[in-house]
């Protein structure tokens, strides 16, 4: 039985009987308080103190939940038996490693004991310099525990990145390692941690993870963090901050999000239990750094009793098949990958499941940008009908999934399931009504627990107000560009400020990506839209990456050929041109406006960071309009 059927059979003794996916779906966003109150009581959400209401007043923004209530995320992430383990690690710089749930919480208390004695207390902020280890979940879960609030940037961030972030939010404690292995690359980060120590004034201590074949003076060794132990957790509200989180920085200087531990705890429990459909003794494999909200994600596998699988290194080395082989290896029950993971699985002629013993697996994650039918068709081969394909779109700023698939959900090759549970998605048009058959703004028309609690600094609110309800006042707009069908299974495609918009006919990137890419001859692919003043149609440009040979007349033909009879004759583009990469940032994502504000004359340092790039020399061959 899966943990939704189990959820089911649970209301059903209540008095609450759905027949399938749909039905439990409009309740989720029409009867909040019921919904919400089933998930704290279901997955045993514990207060401190109890809540006077669920959501007094749903009116966004400023919908305040669980008023009154105190709890803390940390004490629901370490309730798992004390002899079985709880994080298995694989890294390039050192040893794989494994703390059961006994070790774990002993060393939370340490880190919580070590961070007390550094003078943190509720509300301090502590920030991580640190790769995907046991170390960093463990003081992640520390800070959490004394209701200080937790930040994190990959080492792979340059000090300009990091100071961009962490200073908005004045930190007092540095967590940092001195380097680390990626493949087979020895990466010194000693420079870079001299320069995010003398651009963060407010740090009054830095702790050394021992990482690496370096040592950093002057700072506090992590063993005598972890010296001695002294346990609890800080009952908190609802809201009280837990953590920040960090937009890209592709469109401006990155937004410090600001995300509580109430409403984590509940969003996440609801998504990993009854989507990813995990449960006590499942293990979760995830492939993310600690920039992204996945990483968060990943460390939620623990709510639910499964065990995590961190990997810190490169993903793809030595091989493709390195994370198929811990999978495993881990008996991984959820293995969660990108869509460009998987596509290039199929297209090297991959089968994991016939090279290793794949069992466990129930199923197969796919987030951070759309993926093709192809990839689809793939994963049905290759796995069969025992591994559900749950692929899914969110983001930051809800730390989640707002349209993904589950148990109870039909999976449509190109398509995502639909809206999750909780999650009043819709596409509107510009007039603020909803359209269903179109492409529309994706808005979400009623309050989640997991919206932020705010952006950091943002004191008045006019900043978030300007971010997500400028557009359709009281509700949410998220700025992805998506389309449902009547069956509600839906399309992302693309972000709605990347959309292409010729002659009055509008079409998602992800669709002129899905028919380029599929060209045998097209590695990868990016177009961008460059508007006539005057009202014309504007230059469509087009960028391809090449698998062989040169960009000549008769693939230029082929292309185009492509794109008129899939899409639309308007939809040919201008221009095509051969570049060596398409500029992504790090999750993956195509970055299709810093491309098109470089086109139209911006200078490269206004913007986009380099430590965004996933490739810092992507960008090196878009210049100015001509």
């Amino acid at each position: 039985m899966t943990e939704i059927d189990r959820y089911l059979a649970w209301l059903a003794d209540r008095g609450h009987a759905f027949d399938g996916y749909a039905a439990l779906h409009r309740w989720s966003v029409t009867d909040l308080d019921g919904f919400w109150s089933s998930i704290k009581d279901f997955f045993g959400v514990r207060f401190h103190s109890p809540a006077t209401a669920v959501v007094p007043d749903p009116r966004m923004p400023g919908t305040e939940w669980f008023p009154g209530a105190t709890l803390n995320y940390a004490e629901h992430a370490l309730g798992g038996p004390a002899d079985e383990v709880a994080v298995i690690a694989y890294s390039q710089t050192r040893e794989r490693a494994e703390l059961t749930w006994g070790e774990l919480r002993d060393q939370v208390a340490r880190a919580r004991a070590g961070l007390r004695r550094l003078g943190v207390r509720r509300g301090d902020r502590v920030v991580a310099y640190l790769p995907n280890i046991p170390e960093t979940v463990v003081a992640y879960l520390a800070v959490a525990s004394l209701g200080a609030i937790w930040a994190s940037c990959a080492p792979e961030f340059g000090a300009r990145s990091v100071v961009d972030r962490f200073g908005q939010i004045e930190p007092r404690v540095l967590l940092t390692v001195s380097g680390y292995r990626y493949g087979a690359k020895d990466v010194d980060r000693r420079a870079e941690v001299a320069a995010i120590r003398a651009g963060l004034p407010t740090v009054e201590h830095v702790v050394h993870v021992p990482y690496g074949e370096h040592d950093l003076p002057g700072t506090t060794a992590w063993r005598e963090l972890l010296a001695e132990g002294a346990p609890g957790f800080e009952p908190v509200g609802f809201a009280h901050p837990l953590c920040v989180l960090f937009s890209s920085g592709t469109t401006g200087k990155p937004k410090a999000i600001v995300h509580g531990h109430g409403g984590l705890l509940l969003e996440h429990l609801k998504n990993h239990g009854l989507s990813w459909d995990l449960r006590p003794g499942d293990r979760m494999l995830w492939f993310s750094t600690t920039a992204w909200m996945m990483w968060n994600a990943l460390v939620s596998g623990l709510l639910t009793g499964a065990s995590i699988v961190l990997v810190d290194g490169n993903p793809l080395h030595p091989d493709l098949a390195w994370q198929w082989r811990l999978a495993a290896e881990t008996r991984a029950t959820l293995m969660g990958a990108s869509p460009g993971f998987l596509m290039a699985c199929r297209k090297a002629g991959l089968d994991p499941a016939a090279s290793f013993d794949l069992s466990a697996l129930r199923q197969l994650g796919a987030a951070g940008s759309p993926l093709p039918a192809e990839g689809y068709h793939w994963v049905r081969d290759v796995f069969g009908p025992d591994v559900l394909l749950n692929v899914g779109s969110g983001g930051t700023d809800v730390c989640s999934g707002i349209v993904q698939g589950g148990p109870l959900q039909p999976v449509v090759a190109g398509e995502i399931s639909g809206p999750c549970l909780g999650v009043d998605a819709k596409a509107f048009d510009e007039a603020g009504n909803p359209v269903v058959g179109e492409l529309g703004e994706l808005v979400i028309t009623a309050p989640m627990p997991s919206m932020p609690v705010g952006f950091w600094g943002d004191d008045t609110g006019e900043r978030y107000r300007e971010t997500y309800f400028d557009t359709y006042p009281g509700v949410w707009r998220h700025g992805d560009w998506i389309r449902f069908s009547p069956e509600g299974s839906c399309v992302i495609a693309g972000r709605s400020d990347a959309t292409l918009n010729r002659g009055g006919v509008r079409l998602g990137t992800a669709e002129f990506y899905a028919v380029v890419e599929e060209l045998p001859e097209v590695e990868d692919s990016l177009v961008v839209h460059l508007e006539d003043p005057a009202g014309g149609n504007g230059d469509l440009r087009l960028f391809v990456v090449l698998r062989d040979g040169a960009l000549d007349a008769a693939l230029r033909t082929k292309i185009a050929t492509a794109l008129k009879s899939a899409l639309s004759p308007r939809h040919v583009p201008d221009t095509i041109t051969a570049v060596p990469a398409i500029p992504r940032n790090r999750t993956g994502k195509k970055l299709e406006l810093p491309v098109k504000k470089l086109l139209l004359g911006a200078r490269r340092e206004d913007v986009v960071g380099a430590d965004v790039l996933a490739d810092p020399t992507a960008l090196d061959h878009f210049g100015a309009r001509a």
